[in-house]
């Protein structure tokens, strides 16, 4: 039997590294795409001044074509994702969605610098919106279900990484205001920063079999099974062994007391055909309802964590004015709102590393997740110009932001939790179907 000193060393945190960039290489190429909405107005801006009035010639609604190609091949690539993805190998599902997401985005940093009518423009950026979440959504089961067959914390750097992808796109939005860039050539560097972390990521991937700790973990699940088996046909040999060994003593005790040896022994294969088929249940995969059945709690958290999160954030957030008006006002929404709720949620991620608690099983756990709900109040008594009919409590830009500071804390730090907590609740051989439904509920959330 093996100890733990048979389990390889993460060398220089190199496998932290990879599932750190993977992260963020699946949520860093739609936050800079997002960054660039600038860019797309102004693409598909078909008005022009005619004797003193403006004249629109045609509206794309593009904020709303972008919203719903975005969260639909989400939600349903996901679920095909989750359900198919054994079908599927994982360098396929992973490898291929990060090469495909990296075509997509130079094809969107050529177009940067290709005139082109407004309608064809149009059409091609909603088709390269589709693809990119598609893909961007196997991308991201798939590695979640990876990142559940190694230890706790790296599920932990895995989100980690993916919440500083938005830190990255707030920085990058903050940075183009504060230089007055030209939209076009800001959108170029939008563009071509995905690329450079797409390539990065998909190296990342490539390096891991390589890397001895992470190829224990990786093989593990087959080497589970491929000991399963053994386990399998071993335990099957004793049965048969003593079913025939007990047929042959039973016969001989049944003629020394007179008893009929057929009914011994149809008594006798009837229990032999009882413990073959238990030890053949140990083998298979759980189904998915059965995964669900031991998650549905994490899953309901990582739900509402982000039900809460998003009602308010960006739709309430982004109206609160600042009570300093000047110079300031023109930086206020990028610092207390984007950025503030995206270092702070990638903190609350971060922080798992070190403390986590609630345990798992805690029902305290589910508690503190609903009683997040005490943020929408809170924020929706700020300083929020857009409605009447409530009054504004909270006026300081100061208040503002302590409590943007702790709703994207927690909103972190339980996210991260529920994602982590949720492969560790079934055994190893079904921790990639737990990664991959804990990722259909985030996205079923997040599309809703």
């Amino acid at each position: 039997m093996q100890g733990r000193t048979d389990v390889p060393r993460d060398r220089g945190c190199l496998v932290g590294i990879c599932f750190f960039i993977l992260g963020l290489g699946t949520l860093l190429p739609w936050n800079f795409f997002m960054t660039a909405l600038l860019y797309f107005q102004n693409r598909l801006n078909t008005t022009q001044w005619s004797n003193g009035t403006m004249v629109v010639h045609k509206e794309y609604h593009f904020n709303n074509w972008m919203t719903l190609l975005s969260q639909l091949p989400l939600l349903l690539f996901t679920l095909l994702n989750s359900v198919l993805y054994q079908r599927i190998s994982e360098a396929m599902r992973i490898a291929g969605s990060l090469i495909f997401i990296l075509l997509f985005f130079v094809l969107t940093a050529v177009l940067v610098k290709v005139p082109m009518e407004e309608d064809r423009f149009f059409s091609i950026t909603m088709a390269t919106i589709w693809f990119i979440n598609s893909f961007g959504a196997v991308l991201q089961g798939s590695l979640f279900g990876l990142v559940g067959l190694l230890p706790q914390k790296y599920s932990t750097i895995f989100m980690s990484g993916q919440g500083l992808a938005g830190t990255f796109a707030a920085i990058a939005m903050l940075l183009a205001i504060a230089s007055d860039t030209d939209p076009e050539l800001a959108a170029l560097g939008y563009f071509i920063t995905p690329c450079v972390g797409t390539l990065v990521a998909l190296s990342c991937y490539l390096l891991l079999p390589r890397l001895d700790f992470a190829q224990y973990y990786l093989n593990k699940s087959s080497k589970y099974e491929e000991g399963t088996t053994e386990e399998l046909l071993k335990e099957i040999s004793t049965v048969e062994n003593e079913k025939l060994n007990g047929h042959a003593n039973g016969s001989l005790a049944s003629r020394a007391m007179g008893s009929d040896p057929a009914e011994d022994e149809v008594t006798s294969s009837s229990d032999g055909t009882k413990q073959v088929e238990e030890v053949e249940k140990r083998q298979d995969k759980a189904s998915v309802t059965q995964v669900f059945k031991k998650i549905w709690v994490m899953a309901f958290c990582v739900t509402f964590v982000f039900t809460v999160t998003l009602s308010v954030f960006p739709a309430v957030t982004v109206d609160v004015k600042t009570s300093f008006p000047g110079k300031w006002e023109r930086f206020f929404i990028s610092v207390c709102c984007f950025l503030m709720f995206n270092i702070n949620d990638w903190f609350g991620r971060t922080i798992t590393t070190l403390i986590r608690w609630p345990r798992k099983e805690s029902r305290l756990f589910p508690v503190l997740v609903v009683s997040r709900v005490v943020f929408i109040p809170l924020l929706m008594l700020c300083n929020v110009q857009s409605r009447s009919f409530l009054p504004v409590y909270f006026h300081h830009d100061g208040i503002f932001a302590a409590i943007m500071a702790f709703f994207s804390l927690s909103s972190g730090y339980f996210v991260c939790l529920s994602m982590s907590y949720a492969p560790q609740l079934v055994e190893p051989k079904d921790a990639e179907t737990a990664g991959a439904l804990m990722t259909f509920f985030l996205a079923l959330d997040v599309s809703t």
